[in-house]
């Protein structure tokens, strides 16, 4: 094949190839989070990663190509397909295709890879990953508060302490009747409404400045792209700034408090909002009922919390990390959240023509991870290599040999191999080590001769070397290699791996 022709290996933009330890660190991860949702009595669901393109609805522009936000093509029968951008929508489209004999409340959780047609950038994947658990036909707040409690146990259980995160509550009701009390109520102001709301999402990223912007005429960030604001007035946008730092809404025991800065008109519209008042007085029915079971002090109530995706129609949640770690500055910030959600009552229904009420939340599992580094629950080099029978002989005969070693280690539950290349013994021990061998089997004309092999305990040999002067004196010790008897190899490789005593999973039990 000529040069030029020749395909250039290399990864797609905002995409990311995850390795051995990576993925078993995951793994582990999704295993404690889904036994949680388990003793929550949710059950496991599947969906495929795309879906036709008017079922995931909401994230399309009204155009003839709907690419923007999803990754979509076109069918054989001219039906559009898209990638899912969520696991929330593909979900409303399997209750309502399945509706009839499915029980209510139907209770779930899902995990899988979502996708995003949007610009790439430090931190932000066209693929990632996502973890799901929803409720869906439960229209009582104690769904919403059931969740942020999972959400809080589930957080425990893969080693972020007690102290160091926090469930945020909201209401998008609460949000509706501010924005309302400003002017953005009604049909015509739909598109507003979500810009302001995809701006007050920023407030963790942008801070107070940066969502003033996006409130008003817009943003240009580092690259010098610009994103367009919502074109607020001053005054609309010093309401939504003090409903956001809690400076002019809140709400504790004694009842709602509004002030905003002397505001008195604007205040009263809110007092006597009912959308707002009502989401008020949910909120309070999910303070109570989360202090009832003891979560008062990992589920808080929250006016800053906004999620700024559409179809969220009540309580909305994100997990926050409150723990400090370090910028690339050296300087102190929090990780921040790892995982949102809220109630949903209007998805369903668009498949179904009457409200269905659902309530559930998402974890970002990279995100999560990350997070777990940081406080050192996850081991960086999670997964243990198999063990290596090296062919020291090439016949048939010897190549047999080996594979009944590597079947009889595998019959007793140890991982292992038999290494398949063309290269010898230096090529052989670095490609254990590569693999992350803990131990490697050797066994020339001479061992086998004995009715022997020897084993060579790489982690231990390596601890020994480096404690080791010269090479004569490495030599002399041989460290950490020993022969037994080959009915005895399963045993010795037993010992061996007992004796590293290292995480298999990659996170701290």
């Amino acid at each position: 094949m000529a040069k030029d022709l020749k395909p250039k290996a290399r990864l797609p933009r905002g995409l990311a190839d995850r390795t051995g330890a990576e993925l078993a660190a995951t793994h582990a991860m999704l295993a404690k989070i889904r036994a949680v949702y388990a003793l929550y009595g949710f059950e496991a669901l599947e969906t495929p990663a795309f879906e036709y393109t008017d079922a995931l609805g909401k994230f399309l522009p009204d155009q003839d190509r709907p690419n923007a936000g999803v990754f979509s093509f076109q069918d054989d029968d001219e039906q559009w397909l898209s990638l899912r951008y969520d696991l929330t929508a593909p979900l409303a489209r399997y209750v309502a295709e399945h509706f009839d004999a499915l029980p209510k409340p139907y209770r779930s959780h899902r995990a899988g890879y979502v996708f995003r047609n949007e610009k790439p950038g430090p931190g932000r994947f066209r693929q990632f990953m996502q973890c799901d658990a929803d409720t869906v036909g439960a229209p009582s707040v104690s769904a919403d508060a059931e969740i942020c409690m999972m959400a809080a146990d589930a957080l425990e259980a893969v080693g972020v302490p007690r102290g160091d995160f926090v469930i945020r509550v909201n209401n998008r009701k609460v949000l509706d009747g501010v924005l309302e009390a400003i002017g953005l109520g009604g049909e015509e102001n739909a598109g507003r409404r979500l810009t302001v709301l995809r701006a007050i999402d920023k407030f963790d990223k942008f801070g107070v400045e940066g969502v003033a912007l996006l409130l008003g005429t817009g943003r240009k960030d580092e690259s010098g792209d610009f994103t367009k604001g919502a074109g607020l007035s001053e005054r609309q946008a010093a309401v939504v700034l003090a409903m956001l730092t809690g400076a002019g809404v809140c709400a504790d025991a004694d009842g709602v408090k509004v002030e905003l800065d002397g505001d008195v008109e604007l205040a009263a519209l809110l007092a006597s909002n009912a959308a707002f008042l009502e989401g008020m007085a949910e909120l309070n029915d999910i303070r109570m009922l989360v202090a009832a079971a003891g979560y008062e002090d990992r589920v808080k109530i929250d006016p800053s919390v906004v999620r700024g995706l559409e179809y969220y129609t009540g309580p909305v949640y994100e997990a926050e990390l409150t723990f400090e770690i370090k910028d690339e500055a050296g300087r102190p910030v929090r990780f921040g959240s790892v995982a949102g959600g809220g109630r949903y009552d209007g998805l369903v229904a668009r498949f179904r023509g009457e409200k269905v009420p659902a309530t559930g939340f998402s974890i970002g599992v990279s995100r999560l991870l990350s997070a777990l580094a940081a406080l050192g629950k996850m081991d960086s080099d999670a997964e243990v290599g198999p063990v290596v029978v090296l062919t020291m002989d090439k016949e048939p005969s010897r190549i047999a040999d080996y594979m009944k070693m590597v079947s009889d280690l595998r019959a007793n539950g140890i991982r292992a191999e038999m290494y398949q290349g063309g290269g010898g013994m230096k090529a052989q021990m670095k490609y254990a080590d590569k693999r992350g061998a803990p131990a490697v089997i050797i066994q020339g004309s001479n061992e086998k001769a004995a009715g022997e092999v020897q084993v060579k305990d790489l982690v231990e040999g390596a601890k020994i070397a480096a404690s080791i002067a010269d090479n004569a004196e490495y030599r002399a010790a041989r460290p950490a290699q020993f022969a037994v008897k080959e009915e005895e190899l399963v045993a010795a490789i037993r010992d061996v791996l007992e004796r590293r005593a290292a995480p298999t999973l990659g996170l701290d039990d």
